[in-house]
């Protein structure tokens, strides 16, 4: 609070010498002078003196023993005693300044006069005057001078206080009742519960709360894990989906199942081809893939009928198909080969005769009937591998050996399921 302070001017110090003809001397307080010619303290202006008295838009205001910094909205006026004083803001407790300058009574012939003491500022309600004759707010909140209620805080103003109640609460009567932040317009997105002081915010399934605690945002299921879908997750609004590659069909919630084309009457074979289906599509392969001089006997076994023609050749020919997914783990046991006939005083042996180049195949033999095709590198598909199992027979009394062929197939399908 901004106001006028008065200063008295004393006389404090008196030289008074034994012999007469020795001269008198003189001391003012701060903020005054000592004038020869009146012979009494002075007050020295220093709205005048100072170039740079106030700072910050502030008037200068010189009153005696000081001066004081105004906004320039303060008005000056002379109260009914006669005295001068400055309103900054009627927030503000006037404070008088004495109408004339103080005087500096003279000592000699060892006497003095005492000036009469300074007026007392009288404040307005709210305030209170300091040691410096200023008045100050009275903060009742830290000085216990208010009238809230325990439940109730008490918040210091200029003058005065107010009593509030926490936040969550409001006022009834005298005392502070819970407030229902759920009724009416509620503060959250989705769903409000309303707590003691409080309340709570919830999301819908799929949301969760934003930073701002009460408005919710979509979850990103798909960004959790790889494993949320096994082809392709497509996030939505508070919720997700699975998604499976052409040929695929969506089996249950993630799970990616093929469709069997050759089943299902979708395949594009033609009457004399035969539909085989594999993991992701299917091929059209020819129902008689015998070719001379070799005939077909059944579905997939092709014999030959001239010893002439097929020396050197395997005497039968057996077509077989299977397909595989993408990929897969190895070593991993894929195909046997079995003796379909067997006679006595025979010894069978068993190799791959053609379509492993690469080295992707492994045949183990099982017993002198069977063997086992071994796959011993991922296939990456879609890709077709087509693989010639031989079994040669040694007829042991006979002194002659035989061969036979097997003509495997595999398709590896475009992904790991």
């Amino acid at each position: 609070m901004l106001g006028i302070c008065v200063f008295l001017c004393a006389v404090f110090t008196h030289v008074l010498s034994q012999e007469a003809e020795e001269p008198v001397s003189y001391t003012c307080t701060e903020g005054y002078e000592y004038d020869r010619v009146r012979e009494q303290c002075r007050d020295i202006d220093e709205c005048t003196l100072l170039d740079d008295a106030c700072k910050g838009g502030m008037q200068c205001i010189n009153h005696f023993g000081g001066y004081l910094c105004l906004p320039k909205s303060a008005v000056i006026y002379i109260s009914k005693e006669g005295e001068q004083v400055a309103q900054p803001d009627p927030g503000h407790a006037p404070l008088p300044v004495p109408p004339s300058q103080p005087q500096l009574p003279r000592v000699s012939s060892g006497t003095q006069r005492v000036p009469q003491p300074g007026r007392t500022v009288r404040c307005t309600p709210g305030f209170t005057a300091d040691d410096q004759n200023l008045c100050r707010d009275i903060d009742e909140c830290a000085t216990g001078r208010h009238t809230c209620g325990p439940e109730q805080m008490c918040y210091n103003t200029r003058g005065s206080y107010t009593c509030q109640c926490p936040p969550g609460y409001q006022k009834n009567g005298e005392h502070c009742v819970d407030v229902n932040e759920c009724e009416g317009q509620s503060p959250c997105q989705h769903h409000c519960y309303n707590l003691i002081g409080s309340f709570l915010c919830q999301c819908d399934q799929g949301y969760e709360l934003a930073q701002d605690m009460v408005s919710c945002q979509d979850i990103d299921e798909c960004s959790f894990s790889n494993y949320m879908c096994q082809y392709q997750c497509i996030n939505s609004p508070g919720s997700y989906s699975c998604e499976c590659p052409e040929g695929y069909q969506l089996q249950g919630n993630r799970l990616c199942q093929d469709i069997n084309e050759c089943e299902t009457g979708t395949h594009t074979c033609r009457d004399d081809e035969m539909c085989w289906n594999y993991y992701g599509g299917f091929r059209c392969y020819p129902r008689d893939p015998c070719e001379a001089p070799y005939t077909k006997t059944s579905e997939n076994r092709c014999i030959c009928r001239s010893q002439a023609e097929c020396q050197g050749l395997p005497s039968s020919i057996v077509y077989k198909y299977m397909s595989i997914q993408s990929d897969r783990t190895v070593p991993a046991d894929i195909f046997q080969i079995q003796a379909t006939n067997i006679y006595a005083n025979t010894h069978n042996t068993f190799r791959i005769k053609a379509g492993n180049e690469a080295g992707e195949f492994f045949l183990r033999r099982f017993s002198n009937v069977s063997a086992m095709l071994v796959l011993t590198k991922p296939l990456s598909g879609p890709r077709e591998h087509v693989v010639d199992l031989e079994m040669i027979t040694h007829h042991l009394t006979m002194n002659y050996r035989s061969s036979s062929l097997l003509r495997l197939t595999i398709i590896a399908g475009p992904y790991a399921f």
